[in-house]
């Protein structure tokens, strides 16, 4: 196997490595297999195209045209001519299906399924970095440079995953890294290597360039190297900013599976919008329903049930997601014994209100609904799928009134070992002084029913609690303390310490997250506005299952079960679903000025984009954001390399062939590879004087160089053959001059501290040139467009300018 081809081998190989990273953060990771056949199939078009050989702009061309058929053969082959040359409909349906990747990613937690947008976000992504990486180590022979690409892809990985990418992946990414280094060949990994080897000294054994003899040992250079790179690597992740929410977050998105009978789900984290909802100076309709229940005020609509606390906030768990079933299973923990009573509810949704969990009254037995949802027993909870959401919809919901006894409750039995393990679990770092406020509130309570009324009645009214919507939003253990002190907050904070003290005394607790029930309208509807946005903790029972109670002051109706007092709570007949003008809220556009309040709360005045964004998936990541981060620690970490890049492409122009053999290009030739020596002088700290002739100038080299023997000599013939073409009437052409400047090179490198050749490598001092040859072209630009303008206003003036003889 030739050089070459080794080093394209090498090449998707490391690549497919470093993206090993991305396997983490969606399952199922089928889509690695569809890179790795694009990039197979890219690295074969590139071989191909330099073999030819076709010219490297063209090789390029030609991996693009490959990348573009192959994209198109696995995600628009419909909308294809030939299901393979894109046309106007398949690059539009590859554009509508990157934007349906984009909000996938912003709306799935980790692991998010495999829906076709992300998978060709990660097989596009993949191959982009691998086309960069064979462009860099096998086009363009540069497999150092290589690894920035597929540094930044792992780090990229690593940082989305909340450093979950694991050492496995590093150790993969890595040691692709080495291998594309040690396929690159002995004489150039030798090179690149001797900064972190030290060179051999001239004459001596292992010296390549001055006595040609073996390169250094590519294993021990390789692992010189691969040290420093998996230091960077390390260090990178951690200067990421973290990323939360959705797929970047990992547990504050929300999400669905994929289509079929499987999939996993997780909640929204609504805890800033729905404070941002309260906050709203004037009330919106978010929906509106009409219900035979006599009395609502226990009519709570439910989105969402957060089960996970880990200390830092209140989360849903990653659950199993199903299709509706035509009858809900029966709630867990509900007795026979216990009183029910059926509702029938029907809904209508605002057009402007955009959720992705339908608000449904709890706990719900069946769901008549048009549309892609899914359910998650688990906390009976429905979710849109494919886009789905309840803009506009209608739906009829046959929920069950749970109306336990006081005594029911208080014999309750212990729950089942499973669901008391999960729904206990408070953090190591709750701090002591909750928990002794939890024993302090409950003390002399008998049981688990009369320790739930302790703590609702000690925040709802008797521990002097102030309700405050402008309290800080904090959902950690923290903030549970501080808020326990001073004693102001809104429903969050009263629902969630309530739910983290009673999971403190040994009571399965979580917190429900969705409406309250609304306010009745003279047409016998109920209207539900967004600020009537709610959170509250659910207690579970044996006998009576999971039981809402109220202990945010001001807001909501406390439980009857919770009251000496229970009044009945039964039904009329089964509701019909309305199909008036007052039932379903208007998505009209009107102007602002005509817009009235009560014309704002019914919907009419269009799209409300707070309500659109309540409880949606804001949460997410924006996919523009991870753009510009992925692209900016790419620039940070190819910042440093800039100087030595610049320098390595100025000094193989310089001593590359030339293009002609007359007189002018001999000239220019060797006066190119002059310039290259007295900068090569330059970046081991002899400053050029180019006041001096090209004699004194390679004497004051060799001297200030301590250059001795072959390099010495070099450079007394490589300054002969500058005054050659200076000043002789008939130049001779000299021989060998790229081979001289390589010797003084490596002497320079070989008299030469550490110190001096680490700066010479990557911080030249001829580097400069770059900033002076900026500072000239902008001199020029800035030069031209005065005189332009100078111009343009001259010519202006004199279409202005009257003679005399005009203005007479």
């Amino acid at each position: 196997m030739s050089g070459r081809a080794r080093l394209t081998l090498a090449s998707w190989g490391a690549t497919l490595m470093a993206a090993g990273a991305l396997l983490p953060l969606v399952k199922p990771a089928t889509w690695i297999f569809t890179a790795a056949f694009v990039l197979a199939l890219v690295s074969g078009v590139g071989t191909l195209a330099r073999r030819v050989p076709l010219a490297r702009p063209l090789t390029l061309l030609a991996q693009l045209a490959a990348v573009l058929l192959a994209l198109t053969l696995f995600f628009a082959r419909e909308q294809a001519i030939l299901w393979l040359i894109p046309g106007p409909e398949a690059l539009t349906h590859a554009a509508d299906l990157f934007r349906a990747g984009a909000e996938d990613v912003g709306r799935y937690a980790i692991p998010a399924p495999d829906t076709e947008g992300i998978r060709l976000m990660l097989v596009g992504g993949v191959v982009a970095i691998g086309l960069l990486v064979d462009a860099l180590a096998v086009t363009f022979r540069r497999a150092a440079p290589a690894g920035l690409p597929l540094l930044a892809l792992y780090s990229v990985a690593a940082g989305l995953s909340g450093g979950g990418a694991g050492w496995l992946w590093f150790l993969l990414a890595a040691s692709g890294y080495l291998l594309l280094l040690l396929a690159e060949g002995r004489d150039r990994l030798s090179q690149w290597g001797r900064v972190f080897g030290g060179a051999q000294r001239s004459g001596r054994p292992g010296s390549t360039v001055a006595s040609g003899g073996p390169a250094f040992a590519p294993a021990r250079t390789g692992r010189r190297i691969g040290a420093v790179a998996m230091g960077v690597a390390m260090v990178v992740p951690l200067a990421l900013p973290g990323l939360s929410g959705g797929l970047f977050g990992g547990g504050s998105g929300e999400g669905t599976g994929g289509r079929g009978p499987g999939g996993t789900i997780t909640a929204v984290n609504p805890l800033v919008s729905l404070q941002d909802n309260l906050r709203q100076p004037e009330d919106r309709e978010v929906l509106r329903y009409r219900t035979n229940a006599r009395d609502t005020s226990n009519l709570y609509l439910r989105l969402v049930a957060l089960d996970q606390f880990d200390g830092a906030s209140w989360k849903s768990s990653v659950r199993p997601i199903e299709d509706v079933p035509k009858q809900l299973p029966w709630p867990e923990g509900l007795g026979q014994d216990v009183k029910v009573t059926e509702v029938t509810s029907n809904f209508v949704a605002s057009e402007a209100y955009e959720q992705r969990w339908l608000p449904m009254p709890y706990p719900a037995g069946r769901v008549g609904i048009d549309g892609k949802w899914r359910y998650e027993p688990a906390g009976r909870m429905l979710v849109g799928d494919d886009k789905q959401t309840t803009s506009g919809v209608r739906y009829q919901v046959s929920s069950l009134d749970v109306q336990p006894t006081a005594g029911q409750l208080a014999a309750a039995g212990q729950a089942p070992a499973k669901l008391r393990a999960e729904y206990t679990k408070v953090p190591v770092s709750l701090p002591a002084d909750v928990r002794e406020a939890a024993r302090e509130v409950t003390k002399g309570a008998r049981n688990d029913y009369e320790k739930a009324v302790k703590l609702q009645d000690w925040f709802a009214k008797d521990g002097g609690f102030r309700y405050d919507v402008e309290v800080t939003s904090g959902t950690g253990v923290q903030a549970i303390s501080r808020f326990l002190k001073d004693k102001e907050g809104f429903c969050v904070h009263f629902s969630f310490s309530m739910a983290a003290m009673a999971r403190s005394l040994g009571i399965p607790a979580r917190v429900a997250v969705g409406f309250m029930p609304g306010t009745t309208q003279t047409d016998g509807s109920v209207s539900v506005g967004i600020r009537d946005a709610h959170a509250w903790p659910e207690l579970y029972f044996d006998g009576a299952g999971w039981m809402r109670f109220e202990p945010t002051p001001s807001r909501g109706s406390t439980p009857v079960y919770t009251r000496q007092d229970t009044p009945s709570g039964e039904a009329t007949g089964p509701a019909q679903p309305q199909q008036s003008a007052s039932a379903q809220p208007s998505a009209a556009p009107s102007a602002s000025e005509s817009c009235t309040p009560q014309m704002r709360r019914l919907g009419d005045c269009g799209p409300d984009t707070a309500v659109g964004g309540d409880f949606s998936d804001g949460s997410g990541a924006d996919p523009l954001k991870v753009t510009l981060i992925s692209l900016g620690a790419l620039l940070v970490l190819a910042l440093p390399f800039v100087p030595m890049l610049w320098r390595t492409r100025v000094r193989a122009r310089r001593l590359g062939p030339g293009g002609g053999r007359g007189p002018e290009d001999l000239a220019a030739r060797t006066l190119a590879v002059w310039q290259e020596i007295t900068d090569t002088a330059w970046d081991y700290g002899v400053e050029p004087d180019e006041s001096m002739t090209p004699r004194k100038t390679a004497a004051r080299m060799v001297r200030l160089g301590e250059l001795t023997g072959e390099p010495a000599d070099a450079v007394h013939r490589a300054a002969r053959a500058v005054e050659e073409v200076l000043y002789a009437p008939r130049p001779v052409p000299a021989a060998g001059l790229a081979e001289e400047a390589a010797r003084i090179r490596a002497g320079f490198h070989a008299s030469a501290d550490r110190t001096a050749r680490l700066r010479a490598r990557f911080a030249p001092r001829s580097a400069v040139r770059l900033r002076w040859e900026a500072s000239a072209r902008w001199s020029s630009v800035a030069t031209a467009w005065s005189l332009r303008r100078h111009a343009v206003v001259t010519r202006a003036a004199s279409l202005f300018r009257r003679t005399p003889r005009e203005a007479g």
